[in-house]
């Protein structure tokens, strides 16, 4: 089983939930990008587990750079980043395998792997992994400033709360609400809080979506069919744990549309042609130099604390389960970076190929 993601730039993650740590080999990183592990630390600080109102688990979440850096800067072979695992507690998970927990991957993991998976907190399938995706998108992070794109990120919904559109301004005062839903929108941010809360306190889970701006692409970037900028994009983006759809520009809200409301006209801006800033990010798999504008949308986190129906596979009968440990209550808050992280290896690779 294999967990690479882009042709050019290639990132393979590897570990487990509940193992030794997790990590990631970066390949295709031209030599001489100077890497800052500021950065680094700072793209994992935003996704951690241990925040308010998300997962009690302690991790530092501190990234070892093995390979591939010499003089702070990429050498051009392969990277290798490490993050030690701190803080498992793996008796919350003995009742697995032999009582699969609803909404899980547990019960497919098992049979695919003729019951050798480590199915603790998830194993392999756990959004533990995100960490080293967060962290190669660090790794790259002045490559993909001189490559000359900007993406920004919000949770834009939990629940019926809904926040408005991202906006690409700056914001210098962020609230406590704001920091910790990581919405841009400081009324809804609020709300949101106050949903994330009372939802914990009845030992259930909220649903949640992360909305994304990405600024600065020129026009072309992209393969045709299936690695246009959409396409490839929204693979990667659908493999974030308990994503369960993606809109792009309008999204649904165009089935409702005519042609003559959804159509943008290219028109002439300091003698280069160009679109409205509403216009779609990308057309026929390759990018118009507009604003591309994205969603993901997340279930509502499967590990919850109320009693749960599921089946003993040793006994073949139904049974209650309640499931233990330290879980999100909403994925969104600390999806947001991760979504970012995921879209610049994304664009990174594309621009790569070109």
């Amino acid at each position: 089983m294999e967990m690479t993601l882009g042709k050019r730039l290639r990132v393979t993650i590897f570990g487990e939930s509940h193992g030794k740590g997790v990590g990631a080999l970066v390949q295709g990183i031209p030599a001489g990008v100077l890497i800052d592990e500021d950065v680094i630390a700072q793209r994992l600080s935003e996704r951690k587990p241990g925040r308010e109102l998300a997962s009690a688990r302690k991790e530092p979440d501190i990234c070892e750079i093995k390979t591939g850096i010499y003089n702070l800067k990429t050498t051009g072979f392969p990277v290798l980043l490490w993050i030690n695992n701190k803080d498992a507690k793996s008796k919350d998970y003995s009742f697995l395998p032999k009582i699969p927990r609803p909404g899980h991957a547990d019960l497919p993991s098992h049979i695919r792997s003729e019951g050798n998976a480590d199915l603790r907190g998830g194993g392999s399938h756990s959004g533990r992994l995100t960490a080293p995706l967060v962290a190669a998108a660090g790794l790259i992070d002045n490559l993909r400033k001189e490559l000359g794109f900007e993406i920004f990120s919000q949770v834009c919904s939990i629940g019926n709360i809904n926040a408005n559109s991202i906006t690409t301004e700056e914001i210098k005062n962020y609230t406590n609400a704001m920091k910790v839903t990581n919405c841009r929108d400081e009324k809804a941010a609020e709300k949101m809080y106050d949903l994330i809360k009372s939802t914990s306190q009845i030992g259930d889970s909220i649903g949640s979506s992360v909305e994304i701006a990405i600024k600065g692409l020129p026009i072309g970037v992209g393969e045709p069919w299936f690695d246009g900028l959409e396409p490839a994009l929204a693979r990667a983006l659908m493999a974030i744990p308990a994503a369960r759809a993606i809109e792009f520009g309008e999204g649904i809200s165009a089935v409702k549309m005519h042609g003559s409301q959804h159509n943008d006209s290219w028109e002439n801006q300091d003698g280069k042609p160009s679109l409205s800033s509403n216009a779609d990010g990308a057309l026929g798999g390759f990018s118009t130099g507009a604003t591309l504008k994205l969603k993901v949308h997340f279930k509502p986190p499967s590990s919850i604390s109320k009693s749960q129906t599921t089946l003993n596979i040793k006994s073949g009968n139904q049974e209650e389960l309640v499931v233990q440990g330290r879980h999100d209550p909403v994925i969104g808050p600390r999806a947001a970076p991760v979504v970012k992280s995921v879209c610049e290896l994304v664009i990174t690779d594309l621009i790569l190929r070109k």
